[in-house]
């Protein structure tokens, strides 16, 4: 109920309601110089401030992550990490959350393929007491035996969950084809394993884990919020300062040993009601120097609701609920994939549409006209809203540690989207796109769709289980 309950009354008005309304001029961003210092033990912090409101964000960024992984300890470094957050030396599981939730903080791990992260989400007020605890969890966890083995059973879950999942399961399996078995990324994003290694990982082998690459001189510390390096420097120097270890080993990046070009690998999925459709090709290392140019012309292709490939197979076919492409971060050999769950019975004419599209990518239809300015439009209207939130800054920040950018990368982002053309989106997609070298990875009801897919003629067709 409404007190005062107002008085409507209709109103004319000369808006032409048939006209869409023209688009306004993008809103400038502007976005807080990195400020980097080192202290004496090596390990680096980059602030980012913001303000706006008393909240802090934390990320440790440890260069470890699932490329830290031996070819017959895959999964080792993902359990080491969801186990920091269960336990130190002096706090068990349930003291860590108890305090968090007392301050007001939030901790969290990711395991990304050249990274290790450990979150922090904190108060101003309660900024020093956070971080005091955050420093034990990433100092001193204790890899209690009953905790590595609740840790397992859940990781062997996700596991299977992986494997029964379509899209999961088809990374699963197209890791190693893509990049080789010994490779460092040969398994899934989220680094969650092998099986048979994940059921004999021993406490002792965690903690060596933990004290081989959570080393000072292999971290860094991006912090976003509303703290000044004044501010914080003494309270990481108190709770970090006397944090010491050896040098982390060098981790390899090799070329990748690419195995599946020219394949059809089929994975069986009886009475699936879709098809979930894989094609991926690996390309150079990153970071490149055309990454602004790439980035806009991949959210073009795959990456958003009105992209090439969501147009094709959503909106015009109605083949699919959405799909999505583009190529990864990562700071070894990178990889360009096209990921789609289509209906079962179109799946072989959605694998030509597929190839169709990044047959344009790579030169056959290159972006101009209006689509080309919707493409440089859209990156700069998005801007402002992209890089509104803490999180979207320490994303920023991170990108930053992890693929060694310059500290003014993003200083001068917004001017160097708005200088793009059309020639330099064209040429960095041809650069690293080349249809002849995909993998196709079908995961599907093989009684349906086999033949139709063997009727295409693109190579090999092999089946393959889930792994």
């Amino acid at each position: 109920t409404v007190q005062p309950y107002p008085r409507l009354h209709a109103s004319t008005s000369d808006l032409d309601r048939t006209q869409l309304p023209a688009l306004g001029v993008p809103a400038d961003v502007s976005l807080p110089a990195m400020q980097r210092v080192e202290l004496a033990n090596g390990m680096k912090i980059l602030l980012l401030e913001r303000h706006s409101a008393p909240l802090v964000q934390l990320a440790l960024t440890v260069d470890a992550g699932l490329a830290a992984d031996a070819p017959d300890a895959r999964g080792s470094g993902r359990l080491a990490m969801e186990l920091l957050l269960k336990g130190t030396r002096t706090r068990d599981a349930f003291a860590i959350a108890d305090e968090s939730d007392a301050l007001g903080a939030s901790l969290g791990i990711e395991h990304t393929q050249d990274q290790s992260l450990l979150y922090l989400s904190a108060l101003k007020p309660n900024l020093a007491a956070s971080i005091t605890l955050y420093a034990d969890v990433v100092r001193h966890p204790a890899f209690a035996a009953d905790m590595v083995e609740l840790q397992r059973k859940q990781q062997l879950a996700t596991i299977q969950q992986q494997l029964a999942n379509p899209g999961t399961a088809a990374q699963r399996a197209a890791a190693p084809l893509l990049y080789g078995t010994e490779h460092p990324y040969a398994q899934a994003a989220g680094g969650f394993g092998d099986r048979d290694v994940v059921a004999t990982i021993q406490p002792q082998t965690l903690a060596d884990w933990h004290a081989r690459w959570f080393v000072p001189a292999n971290a860094t510390l991006v912090v976003a919020g509303d703290v000044t390096m004044d501010e914080l420097q003494p309270l990481l120097a108190r709770s970090f300062g006397d944090w010491s270890g050896p040098q982390a080993p060098l981790k390899a990046a090799p070329p990748a040993s690419f195995s599946g070009r020219g394949k059809l690998y089929l994975i069986d999925k009886p009475e699936a009601p879709q098809s979930l459709i894989l094609a991926a090709q690996v390309t150079a290392a990153g970071p490149r120097a055309d990454d602004l140019a790439l980035e806009t012309v991949m959210r073009n292709f795959g990456g958003m609701a009105t992209s090439r490939l969501n147009r094709n197979l959503r909106l015009d076919k109605h083949w699919s609920y959405g799909s999505y492409g583009g190529i990864n971060n990562a700071r070894g050999p990178r990889l360009f994939s096209v990921i789609a769950p289509v209906q079962t019975d179109r799946t072989s004419d959605a694998m030509r549409e597929i190839r169709a599209e990044v047959d344009g990518l790579a030169g056959a239809r290159p972006l101009v006209g209006e689509e080309l300015d919707s493409a440089l439009r859209g990156q700069l209207a998005r801007l402002p809203g992209r890089f509104e939130t803490l999180n979207a800054l320490l994303g920023a920040g991170l990108e930053v540690a992890s693929l060694g950018r310059e500290p003014d990368y993003y200083s001068h982002y917004a001017a160097n989207v708005r200088a793009l053309n059309g020639e330099q989106l064209n040429t960095a997609a041809a650069a690293v796109v080349q249809p002849e070298q995909l993998m196709w990875l079908v995961v599907g009801d093989l009684s349906k769709i086999e033949a139709s897919i063997r009727a295409l003629g693109w190579g090999d067709v092999v089946r393959i289980d889930a792994r």
